[in-house]
């Protein structure tokens, strides 16, 4: 059985492939075994991914995305005049590596691909990656892993390490784009997150542009509009400049993990600035320091201290600096473990993680709505923190002691202790063996400010109390909309000849085939419709299916979808289904009829007051959605509304 793991990261992706019975290896792109999850929109409408991206970056800066995993929440990139999905973007990284994992098996697939991500990632975020993975070609066998999960299996991998059931290991995660740490605990199956927390303002790229900002005071003060250029370029030379500042940037950063010393390289007429590591340790040593806070506090939650752990595992490409280890040994007087290339152990892990631990299946996905306020609570968009969860009884009992541990002895008297830091954004999350329901709402704290690039947006304004539930509810519903019609078109293609009765695809002025036209009825004659597929303004990509939206009463929607076959209905169904089942509140199934017309509705709550109703037409390729965009009242169910002014034949 031949199984791909990848490990998706902010700043690079990671492959590793176990074929013919042989170890897990590292997938080389591009001639190295990290590929950069860059992206670049061509003029020509085209996607180009990895090292291409970065070399097409230096001609047309303005279409380039570094780091489209940190942007999973926009929806859509804006590069140069193009709008690129969210979701096509991580696609376009996947199709790399799957096409460069297929070249390697002589043209064939991977029969299994684990595919990692954050523990903290809710359904919605995890339903843009399957829907991504599935878009770029990588199989229908798809497979989640935590990536604590797969970090902690890496571990247990070594010859002399052991993690073995009634232990726990400590993953310490600084990336590119965020730093999270998680308690991974044994059991007789695998591996359980018992706890863990996270903050979204720490990471390499926070690093760099604290670099940058310190090179920026040294030599602004020679040209000050011209340093202003470099920060907030107008111009295509502007960009280039700033392009290859910032990568000067990041290499002098990782040179001073190797080095006590480095230049950074300056363009005209900016001289060389040298740098210490000693200088760049006081710069990011606060930040350092709440990691290590967090990590000490999410070790307490579970009931544990430092010395109990089998280790503290440091993985993602920035834990190579320096100061994270010397302050971890401060701080908790444990000396933590990093084996092998911290940037791969992810990937690499996800291979030996038990088939009983993986269970998280494409279409596995928790409750939806306590899922989706469990991550806007711990993982905000650099606007909030969460609030402190007690420890849970159930971790210290299930986890009373583990294996001897290198401990250090408590510090001199004479040695100088840190400053007490600001409390860290967000706070551990401590698990039983069901999730817990969830947390108070988000705390707001002071952040960073935004790059140049991405400017700042105003906070919004508090919402009254008492409408806070539908407000919630309401963006479940739209990011669980994008989401699933993501998914089910990324699953579109041909299935067979085309229903005879809608073969004729050519639309009216408002996006309607006859076929459409014929089911919708009424509504298209009364309602406010458009050509494609939107919801809240933001439009959904329908490639190899042809959609149109309607606006009813003021308070719903309607999404007519044409596949080419009635069998891709059904197929696509099925999959959003699963989705949305995992977390409803209620639903239910049954048959409708009308208008010399008959089929199948599904009717799915998902939020409190938010409902989506999914219904087909028999022998028709046609795939209708009806949500609810407004707070409607109790007694006005959307079953009701559909059977009355939405289906075949109702009056409208």
């Amino acid at each position: 059985m031949n199984v791909l793991s990848v490990d998706l990261g902010t700043s690079n992706t990671v492959a590793v492939l176990s074929a013919h019975g042989r170890p897990p290896r590292v997938v080389d792109v591009d001639g190295s075994s990290m590929m950069p999850s860059a992206v670049f929109a061509a003029e020509d409408g085209g996607l180009v991914v990895g090292r291409d991206a970065e070399r097409r970056a230096r001609l047309d800066p303005s279409r380039f995305e570094p780091n489209p995993k940190r942007r999973v929440d926009e929806g859509t990139l804006l590069l140069g005049d193009t709008v690129v999905p969210v979701t096509d973007a991580l696609a376009g990284v996947l199709r790399r590596v799957a096409d460069e994992t297929s070249r390697q098996l002589g043209g064939a697939k991977a029969d299994e691909v684990r595919l990692t991500h954050p523990a903290q990632w809710g359904p919605v975020r995890r339903n843009v990656l399957l829907s991504a993975a599935r878009q770029s070609g990588l199989g229908s066998n798809l497979v989640l892993v935590p990536e604590p999960v797969a970090a902690a299996a890496h571990f247990a991998s070594f010859p002399g390490q052991t993690l073995g059931p009634g232990q726990a290991l400590a993953v310490y995660d600084l990336g590119a784009g965020t730093f999270d740490v998680a308690i991974v605990g044994a059991t007789q199956k695998g591996f359980a997150v018992l706890a863990e927390a996270g903050l979204p303002d720490l990471g390499g790229l926070d690093v760099d542009q604290a670099l940058l900002e310190h090179v920026g005071r040294q030599v602004s003060h020679r040209d000050p509009a011209g340093w202003q250029r470099l920060l907030r370029p107008e111009s295509t030379g502007d960009r280039r400049a700033q392009r290859a500042l910032r990568e000067d940037v990041k290499a002098s950063k990782e040179a001073l993990s190797r080095h006590p010393q480095t230049e950074v390289p300056l363009p005209e007429p900016f001289d060389d600035v040298l740098v210490s590591r000693v200088e760049l340790e006081a710069m990011i040593r606060p930040g350092m320091l709440r990691s290590v806070e967090l990590l000490a506090a999410t070790i307490r939650s579970t009931g544990m201290t430092p010395d109990r752990l089998v280790g503290i595992y440091l993985v993602g490409g920035s834990s190579r600096i320096p100061l994270v280890a010397t302050l971890i040994a401060e701080q908790l007087r444990v000396v933590p473990t990093s084996l092998d290339q911290p940037e791969t152990a992810v990937a690499l892990g996800a291979h030996h993680v038990p088939q009983e631990g993986v269970t998280m299946r494409t279409g596995d996905m928790s409750s939806t709505v306590e899922s989706v306020q469990r991550t806007q609570a711990i993982v905000p968009l650099r606007t909030g923190g969460f609030a402190a969860q007690p420890a849970q009884p159930a971790a210290r009992q299930q986890f009373p002691q583990s294996g001897p541990q290198r401990v250090l002895p408590p510090p001199p008297q004479h040695r100088p202790q840190p400053q007490p830091q600001a409390q860290p954004q967000s706070q551990p999350q401590a698990h039983q063996q069901a999730q817990s329901g969830p947390p108070s709402a988000p705390t707001p704290v002071q952040t960073r400010p935004a790059p140049p690039r991405f400017p700042a947006q105003p906070a919004p304004q508090a919402k009254p109390q008492s409408n806070k539930v539908w407000y919630l509810a309401t963006a479940v519903v739209a990011v669980v909309v994008i989401g699933i019609v993501s998914v089910i078109i990324a699953t579109a293609g041909s299935s067979g000849g085309v229903t005879a009765d809608c073969a004729d695809k050519q639309t009216d002025g408002k996006g309607f085939t006859p076929c459409m036209r014929e089911v919708a009825g009424t509504v298209a004659d009364k309602g406010d419709c458009e050509s494609g597929a939107n919801f809240g303004g933001q439009a959904i990509a329908t490639p190899g299916a042809t959609s149109a939206t309607c606006k009813i009463g003021g308070n719903y929607l309607a999404i007519y979808i044409q596949f080419d076959s009635a069998d891709l209905v059904d197929a696509n169904v099925q999959t959003a289904l699963t989705s949305l089942k995992a977390g409803a509140k209620n639903v239910s199934d049954g048959d409708w009829s009308g208008g010399g017309m008959s089929g199948k509705y599904h009717s799915v709550e998902i939020a409190t007051g938010s409902e989506m109703l999914i219904y087909t037409v028999e022998n028709t390729p046609i795939m209708g959605w009806v949500i609810a965009t407004g707070s409607v009242s109790g007694k006005t169910k959307l079953l009701s509304y559909f059977n009355e002014h939405i289906k075949p034949g109702s009056t409208g």
